[in-house]
């Protein structure tokens, strides 16, 4: 394994970064043998985790890019099985064609279904849908001291519970048996809605995620105290069946180069938000537009990611009570007032689900916040915690890599009983990563 020993790992956000082992199975035999000659160990797939969830010091990362077969499809049940490495373009260009898919898709094409049931996914549709957990029928888990295990809601239904949203930790998803949903259209019609502040975004959301067929979320300027929540909802409803479509993963997000400082600062960030309110005030109030566009948003948008440079970014994203929201938003602006910071991006939605372990779910608001990473920020996202902790606001642990054990444990009310039930499972906790460590699991 030397020749693997300097690869370079970094989380999305590059706010993490190691040089560690990995190795590439594409047998089970393989899997079972690197599994049983190591210590410690985490799968991993497109590696496009926000925060490090597929590696760490000292733990070998296992990756299934190789394990990216269907194995099973029944059109009649609609059901599927697949392999965890497979993409979520690959899975759509093969169930696109049978007019079905599962609608807690995240938005990037070249993430893999092991990693979205890891992380108990959601999409634009979460309101109405919830989270992947919803479209799941069984598992097949390997760890390395209990073999090969068929997990579901009638057999192994503890490690069932523990391995959806588990980030890993329960050990290698395989593969996954998902139940699909009917998608007759693979184009949208989009609405769009101005808003003038924060509460006026939140209510005209909820009142609009009552529509089961659409997929709503905003778009909010938070470029200075006089602009902030003004915005734009984008409502996109399934309409018209056009020409299949064919997606091209991107899994390498790599460029020739990186800034050395970011290119998104006040006059930047300032400019592009008063050119993308005014462009969708204007034009195309209620138009069609593609599958892949209201689906996957930054697909084909990589530069925003690209312009926050070597430094990268730092997001956050809080699911918060209806009976909170206004308390939130008071402090939030107390706070934004006080410490000025950079946010680039700012978006709501609704959610619907039950929070449980680790999940970040719940029949909630989705807030979404991305930063340029600087020090005024982190004060400022520090700030935050406090707030979230002393209003029950769940943080998400995928998103937020800089999120720490206090407010985490804070925040969680079953963390210990993830913990227990983990540690029953695997009293030697085979399966970690940086996260699993930082956040004591």
């Amino acid at each position: 394994m030397e020749e693997f020993k300097n690869r370079p790992f970094f989380s999305f956000d590059r706010n993490y970064s190691i040089k560690t082992f990995f190795k590439e199975p594409n047998k089970y035999e393989e899997l079972e043998k690197i599994s049983k000659d190591n210590d410690k160990l985490i799968s991993s797939g497109s590696n496009l985790s926000y925060s490090p969830l597929s590696f760490g010091e000292n733990t070998l990362s296992i990756n299934f890019k190789r394990f990216n077969k269907i194995l099973d499809f029944d059109l009649e049940k609609k059901e599927i099985t697949v392999e965890s490495g497979i993409t979520l373009a690959e899975f759509l260009n093969y169930t696109l064609k049978h007019n079905l898919w599962v609608p807690q898709l995240p938005g990037y094409p070249s993430l893999t279904l092991g990693g979205i049931v890891a992380t108990n996914s959601h999409g634009k549709s979460c309101a109405n849908h919830g989270t992947i957990r919803n479209s799941i029928k069984n598992i097949l888990l390997f760890h390395k001291s209990h073999g090969w295990l068929n997990l579901s809601k009638n057999e192994n239904k503890e490690i069932f519970e523990l391995t959806i949203g588990g980030l890993g930790l329960t050990g290698s998803i395989v593969n996954i048996t998902l139940k699909l949903s009917n998608l007759n259209a693979q184009e949208f019609r989009t609405k769009k809605n101005y808003v003038k502040s924060l509460k006026h975004c939140v209510e005209l959301i909820k009142s609009k995620s009552i529509n089961e067929n659409s997929y709503i979320y905003s778009w909010n300027r938070a470029d200075g105290s006089e602009h902030l929540g003004e915005g734009i909802i984008f409502e996109n409803s399934p309409e018209a069946k056009k020409e299949k479509i064919h997606l091209v993963p991107n899994t390498n997000f790599k460029y020739p180069f990186l800034p050395f400082f970011s290119l998104w600062n006040k006059i930047s960030i300032k400019i592009a938000n008063e050119l993308f309110l005014n462009l969708n005030k204007l034009f195309s109030i209620n138009k069609r537009e593609a599958f892949t566009k209201v689906i996957f948003p930054f697909y084909g948008k990589e530069s925003y990611f690209y312009f926050f440079g070597k430094r990268g970014f730092l997001e956050s994203q809080l699911l918060i009570p209806d009976n909170k929201i206004d308390e939130f938003f008071d402090q939030f602006r107390f706070l934004f007032n006080k410490h000025n910071p950079n946010i680039t991006l700012l978006s709501f939605k609704n959610m619907s689900g039950e929070q449980k372990f680790l999940r970040f779910e719940d029949t909630k608001i989705c807030m979404t916040i991305d930063y340029t990473n600087i020090k005024k920020n982190r004060i400022f996202m520090d700030e935050i915690d406090k707030v979230c902790v002393n209003l029950s606001i769940l943080p998400s642990i995928i998103k937020d890599s800089r999120l720490g054990r206090t407010t985490f444990e804070s925040c969680y009310q079953e963390v210990d009983d993830f913990r227990n039930k983990l540690k029953s499972f695997d009293k030697l906790k085979i399966y970690q990563s940086e996260t699993s460590k930082r956040l004591g699991l």
